[in-house]
């Protein structure tokens, strides 16, 4: 009988043990889990990681050193990362600045020099000149747009906007030039639809789009514009009876620079399209394109409903 009453102690401790024993290593898992989910907290919200000497030994601790390691290496980048956008933004200031001196004194010039020539031929030359001038302001302006986009010195901020008054904004900009071309212009949308973006820079995207339509667009040609609303996205569509646009190169025509092969002549600098993709981009936008060789091309802009 005292032999049963010592087995059943005996197992009653250790049962009592193996039950502690897996108690504790559950709470070990629990409190290992959550610390380490507190330092990936920390290293996704660009906080700094502590290093805990107490447990150096354990497999937290050694975990936790090489997180704060990849925290630190991080942290410098982002410092160097820092430190060039802020040397970009000073360089592209800079660049900004003094061109705008030389093309305001080339346009001055270019007045005094026509009011002293009288041929045809001069005013000819003149002619030719100041559309180089234009061209040359139009190219510092857009690259030092492209470069503060690019380097996060302009930042997008989405506010709850009418959608259908930046589209009136840009196709305004562009009317006087359809005009002169004989082209119709055809908007077909709501009178009204709020959805969340950036006002300034949208209408930018909108206009770089409409820009290359009247351009490409030979005279009396037609451009339609919609905005339509979707369940995900609300898709703005340009359609133009232009030249068209090969499939193969498609996906090269929002690329910086890029300019259709026969169609040097036209005052292009290929980065219109470039940056109406990063605007969109930026405000978790898209944009594609349908079009053939002859038959017009299709541009949709997609911009998210959320708000």
């Amino acid at each position: 009988m005292d032999r049963y009453i010592i087995v059943i102690v005996v197992l009653s401790v250790l049962l009592l043990f193996l039950g502690y024993k897996f108690w504790r290593q559950k709470k070990d898992i629990y409190d290992f889990s959550d610390r380490l989910e507190q330092n990936l907290d920390a290293l996704l919200s660009d906080k700094e990681i502590v290093a805990e000497e107490d447990t150096k030994e354990s497999l937290y601790g050694k975990i936790n050193e090489k997180l704060t390691r990849v925290s630190h290496v991080w942290e410098v980048r982002r410092e160097e990362d820092r430190r060039a956008k802020k040397s970009m933004k000073g360089l592209v200031s800079d660049i900004s600045h003094q061109t705008k001196t030389p093309v305001a004194n080339q346009r001055l010039y270019l007045e005094i020099l026509r009011q002293e020539i009288d041929s045809p031929k001069g005013q000819e030359y003149l002619d030719k000149m100041e559309k180089q001038v234009d061209k040359l302001e139009f190219l510092f302006k857009n690259l030092v747009k492209m470069s503060r986009l690019e380097n996060g010195v302009i930042r997008i901020t989405k506010e709850k906007e009418d959608l259908i008054e930046t589209l009136s904004h840009a196709v305004a900009q562009i009317v006087p030039v359809a005009a002169k071309k004989e082209i119709q212009l055809y908007v077909e949308a709501d009178e009204k639809l709020f959805i969340s973006h950036d006002k300034k820079w949208t209408e930018e995207a909108i206009f770089n789009v409409l820009d290359n339509a009247v351009k490409y667009t030979e005279n009396s040609g037609n451009i339609k514009i919609s905005v339509k609303r979707q369940e995900i996205f609300t898709k703005l569509s340009i359609c133009d009876t232009g030249k068209g646009i090969a499939a193969d190169r498609q996906a090269q025509i929002f690329t910086r620079f890029y300019r259709e092969p026969e169609v040097h002549e036209k005052d292009d600098i290929g980065i219109g399209l470039y940056l109406t993709r990063q605007i969109l981009e930026l405000q978790n936008g898209y944009i594609e394109v349908h079009s053939e060789p002859d038959c017009g091309s299709e541009f949709h802009l997609y911009l998210p409903n959320e708000w």
